[in-house]
């Protein structure tokens, strides 16, 4: 009997250990390249829509309407397009990503983006982040008029009017990549 103890104390004393190795040598899949971890999606994604369910508005405060659209396209194109792009230009930096930013204007299946999620869920999102994703919380950033506003726009991605899509076009310039050969040409 003393010795069952024991080896249950050991067994015990085992998985605490090895997990702390696992994790002090690096083993553990940290790079943005790396494959997914057994269960991995499970283990964030329930915690997280239980937090969401439970604390998402129920109410939008704001009417979703052309103006309410405009204003979250104008603030969508600066803060969210570099990751979640635009309607017919996937963003690059999200194949980068891990996990990947969704793409709040490309349709999959009947859907575009996450205009088939209740309001309040991108809200949540949108205001608080989601950790570990590269999402980052806009509470500090954003007024609550304008995180519903980009909101709504995300929200009704599947049916925006001709002049709100048109704001989402890419801009004129050639980004990133012109800049730094305007920037190589002047030295």
């Amino acid at each position: 009997m003393k010795r069952l103890l024991i080896g249950f104390v050991l067994g015990l004393l085992t998985f605490p250990l090895g997990g702390y190795l696992y994790f002090k040598y690096g083993s553990l899949p940290v790079a943005a390249g790396d494959s997914t971890l057994p269960f991995e999606k499970q283990i964030v994604s329930v915690p997280l829509h239980a937090r969401i369910d439970r604390e998402m508005p129920k109410i939008v405060p704001i009417h979703a309407d052309e103006a309410a659209y405009s204003a979250g396209a104008s603030i969508y194109q600066v803060q969210c397009a570099a990751c979640h792009g635009l309607p017919d230009h996937a963003s690059t930096f999200s194949k980068a990503m891990f996990p990947r930013a969704p793409q709040l204007f490309a349709r999959h299946g009947e859907v575009v983006g996450v205009s088939d999620d209740e309001p309040g869920e991108s809200f949540w999102k949108v205001k608080n982040g989601i950790r570990l994703s590269g999402m980052p919380a806009y509470k500090d950033i954003l007024s609550e008029t304008e995180l519903w506003q980009v909101t709504l726009l995300v929200a009704h991605a599947d049916k925006l009017p001709p002049a709100v899509q048109q704001l989402l076009k890419p801009p004129a310039t050639g980004g990133a990549k012109q800049l730094a050969d305007e920037s190589r040409s002047t030295q």
